[in-house]
């Protein structure tokens, strides 16, 4: 069983309804990080969307360790344990979730995106996905394995 650590955030501007979100993945080979953004959207949403692409290509027996700020940690909360009225969201990508859950053993945890930590890195890669999809509309790129790279604690 590989252990796999995923730090998770996401941004949204309530003003202009545009958000971003960014994963970063450590523990199967080489660390990787994804970032991407939408327009008319909302945090919750690009929370799920991070987890979502974050679980691509893992291994079927791998264990999860994620992180994520408090915000997206909640909306997450939702999917490790169902609270008693489901929320009525975002159906589409929680039941795609749910889905690829399916008998993986994973853990969430708070992270704090105050300090130098992969958490941090991908707060800030958040917030500036949400200004790229201000600008350009949906998009999903690599984070440069240069920048990746000056992430502290991976």
């Amino acid at each position: 069983m590989s252990a796999i650590r995923l730090w998770i955030a996401a941004s949204h501007d309530a003003a202009h309804r545009n958000g971003g979100w960014t994963y970063v993945r450590a523990g199967a080979g080489e660390p990787v990080a994804w970032a991407g953004g939408d327009r008319r959207t909302t945090r919750a949403r690009m929370a799920l969307t991070a987890f979502l692409a974050a679980l691509k290509d893992l291994p079927p027996d791998a264990s999860l360790s994620v992180v994520a700020p408090r915000a997206d940690a909640l909306v997450l909360h939702t999917l490790l344990k169902p609270p008693a009225d489901p929320p009525a969201d975002d159906l589409d990508l929680r039941a795609v979730l749910q889905a690829a859950l399916a008998g993986k053993t994973w853990t969430l945890a708070v992270g704090d995106p105050a300090g130098p930590t992969p958490a941090a890195f991908a707060a800030a890669w958040a917030d500036t996905a949400s200004e790229k999809a201000k600008m350009s509309g949906a998009f999903t790129n690599a984070i440069p394995k240069t920048n990746l790279a000056r992430a502290k604690g991976l």
